[in-house]
C-alpha cells in the first residue's frame, strides 16, 4: 500500500506539472495570436480602406456635379440674357427712325398717330424682355452708361450735367446693349 500511496502524490504532482504546462501554454496562445496576425482583422481593416476611399470618391463626385449643375445653369442665364440683348441691339435702329419720325412735324395726323403707336408698340416689347432706356437728360454725367460726344459752358445747367441726347441708350439689368450718346455741360 505504500508504493500506492507513493504513487499518488507523484500522480498528484503530475497532473500538477500537465495543469501548469497547459496554463503556461494558453498563456502564451493569446500572446502568440496577438503576435501573428488574425486574417479577417487584416480583410476588415481592407475593406474599410476601400470603403474610405469610395466615400471620398463619391462625395468629390457629388461636388464636381453640383459644381456642374451651377455652372450650366448660370452659362444658360448668361445665354438667355446675351441673346435678348443681342435681339435688343438689332431693333433698336428702328426704334432710332421711330424715334426721329415722331420729332418731324407732319400735316397728316392718322401717319403721326401710326407711328406712336408703332413706338409705343416697341417701347412694350423691350420693356416686357427687361430692356430699359438708360435716363440721361438732366442727369449727371456717368461713363459707365454714357458716351459724351460734345461739351458745353453753360452757366444754367450744373456740372457735368446732361443737356441733349443725341441716341437713347438700353440696358438689360446690369448689362449695358448700348450707351446713351449725350452733350454735356460745364
Amino acid at each position: 500500500m505504500s508504493s500506492k500511496k507513493e504513487k499518488e502524490p507523484a500522480q498528484a504532482q503530475d497532473v500538477e506539472q500537465i495543469s501548469c504546462q497547459q496554463s503556461e501554454e494558453q498563456a502564451a496562445e493569446p500572446a502568440a495570436a496577438e503576435e501573428t496576425p488574425n486574417p479577417l482583422l487584416e480583410e476588415l481593416e481592407a475593406l474599410q480602406k476601400t470603403l474610405s476611399e469610395q466615400e471620398d470618391k463619391f462625395l468629390r463626385l457629388a461636388a464636381e456635379y453640383d459644381n456642374y449643375r451651377r455652372r450650366s445653369q448660370k452659362e444658360k442665364e448668361s445665354a438667355w440674357a446675351d441673346s435678348r440683348a443681342e435681339t435688343a441691339g438689332a431693333f433698336l435702329p428702328v426704334y432710332d427712325n421711330l424715334e426721329r419720325a415722331l420729332k418731324q412735324e407732319t400735316c397728316d395726323e392718322a401717319y403721326k398717330k401710326g407711328v406712336e403707336m408703332t413706338m409705343s408698340q416697341l417701347k412694350e416689347v423691350l420693356s416686357k424682355l427687361g430692356i430699359e432706356e438708360i435716363p440721361a437728360l438732366g442727369q449727371t454725367f456717368d461713363p459707365n452708361l454714357h458716351n459724351a460726344v460734345m461739351h458745353v459752358e453753360d452757366e444754367s445747367a450744373g456740372e457735368n450735367t446732361i443737356v441733349e441726347v443725341f441716341q437713347a441708350g438700353f440696358r438689360n439689368g446690369e448689362k449695358i446693349i448700348r450707351f446713351s450718346m449725350v452733350k454735356v455741360a460745364n
